[in-house]
C-alpha cells in the first residue's frame, strides 16, 4: 500500500498534467496564429500539425526541465506544498487570461508561482535569487530579440524579392510557412514541454529520495509531458489565436514565415542553453517588428498593449497566487 506521501505525490503529478494541457491550449497561438490569420492551414489543419510537432520537440532535451525543476528553489524549501502551490497559481492565471483571450507567458507563470510559494514557506532564502534573474531578464530579451529579429527578417525578404512577381512570392511563401509554423511548435514543445517535465521529475525526486533522476529524467515523465501539452494544443485556444493572429496585424504568409522563423529561433537558442524563455513573448514581439515594417500604424498598438500589460501582470498576480496558496498551506499543515 503507498504511504502517505503518495497523494501530494500523486496532486504534482495531475497538477502538472493540468499545467501543461492548458499550456498547450494558450500557447497553440505562438505556433499557429499567423499560419491561420494568413489562410495558409485551416484551424483543423493547422492544430494537427501543431500538436504532432509539439510532440517531437518535447523528447529533444531536458536542460530547461532542470532550470525548472532544480534551479529555482533551494533543496531545504521543495516540499509538496511548495510546488502545488506554484501548481495551482499557474493554472488559475493561465486559465483566466485563455479565457479572456490574452497570450501570457506559461513560463513565468510557473515561475513566479514557485518562487514565491517557495518564500511564504521558507523565506526569501528560499528563492536561488540568480536563475531568478535570469529568467526575469528574459521577459525584456526575449521581446526584444523577436521584435528586431521579425523586423530584419521581414526587411531582408523584401529586399531579396523586390523584383519578384507577388503571386509568385505568395505562392512561395504559403508553401514556406507551413515549415515555419512547424519550427515555431517544434521550438514550443522543446521550451514549454520541458516545463510539467521538469514538475514531475521534482516531484518523483521528492517521492522517491532519489535526486540522480535529474541526471537521466525516465522517459515515462517525457512521453506524459509530452502527451500532456500536445492534447492542450489539440484543443486550441481560438481567442488567443484571434488575438495574435488577426487582431494584432493583417499577416500574409511571408509575414508569418518571418515572425515564426524569427520567433523559434531565439526559442531555440535559448531552450540549448537551459533558459526558458517565453514563446508568447518572442512570436508576439516578433508579429510586431514584422508588422512594423509596412509602417508603425500597421500595428494595431492597443491589442499590442493589452498583450503586453498581461505580459507583466503575470509575475505579481501569479506570485501572488503562489504566496497565499503556499501560506494557506503552512497554516493548515
Amino acid at each position: 500500500m503507498p504511504d502517505a506521501s503518495f497523494i501530494p505525490y500523486l496532486i504534482i503529478i495531475l497538477l502538472a498534467i493540468g499545467f501543461a494541457f492548458v499550456n498547450g491550449t494558450n500557447d497553440t497561438a505562438n505556433a499557429i496564429a499567423t499560419v491561420v490569420g494568413t489562410r495558409v492551414l485551416s484551424p483543423r489543419k493547422a492544430i494537427i500539425m501543431a500538436a504532432a510537432a509539439n510532440l517531437v520537440g518535447v523528447f529533444t532535451g531536458t536542460a530547461v526541465a532542470r532550470t525548472i525543476g532544480k534551479g529555482i528553489l533551494g533543496a531545504e524549501s521543495l516540499t509538496y506544498e511548495t510546488v502545488i502551490a506554484g501548481l495551482i497559481a499557474a493554472v488559475i492565471w493561465s486559465m483566466v487570461a485563455t479565457r479572456k483571450g490574452l497570450p501570457v507567458s506559461l513560463t513565468h507563470c510557473l515561475v513566479a508561482g514557485l518562487a514565491m510559494a517557495g518564500v511564504a514557506m521558507a523565506g526569501v532564502g528560499a528563492v536561488d535569487w540568480g536563475v531568478l534573474l535570469k529568467i526575469v531578464a528574459a521577459v525584456g530579451i526575449a521581446p526584444i530579440m523577436g521584435m528586431a529579429g521579425g523586423y530584419l527578417l521581414m526587411v531582408a525578404l523584401l529586399w531579396i524579392f523586390r523584383r519578384s512577381v507577388p503571386s509568385k512570392t505568395h505562392g512561395l511563401f504559403s508553401h514556406l510557412q507551413i515549415f515555419s509554423a512547424a519550427f515555431m511548435a517544434f521550438s514550443h514543445g522543446r521550451s514549454d514541454g520541458q516545463m510539467p517535465m521538469g514538475i514531475i521529475a521534482l516531484g518523483t525526486v521528492l517521492y522517491t529520495g532519489n535526486a540522480g533522476l535529474w541526471d537521466a529524467i525516465p522517459i515515462w515523465i517525457i512521453i506524459l509531458s509530452a502527451l500532456s501539452i500536445s492534447a492542450g494544443t489539440a484543443i486550441g485556444g481560438w481567442r488567443v489565436i484571434q488575438t495574435v493572429g488577426v487582431r494584432m496585424t493583417n499577416l500574409r504568409p511571408i509575414n508569418g514565415f518571418a515572425a515564426e522563423t524569427a520567433a523559434a529561433t531565439v526559442i531555440q537558442i535559448a531552450a540549448s542553453i537551459g533558459i526558458p524563455v517565453s514563446s508568447t513573448h518572442a512570436i508576439s514581439s516578433a508579429i510586431m517588428g514584422v508588422g512594423a515594417t509596412r509602417r508603425l500604424s500597421a500595428v494595431r498598438w492597443g491589442v499590442a498593449g493589452n498583450i503586453v500589460s498581461a505580459w507583466l501582470l503575470t509575475f505579481p498576480i501569479c506570485g501572488a497566487l503562489g504566496f497565499l496558496v503556499a501560506g494557506l498551506f503552512k497554516l493548515i499543515f
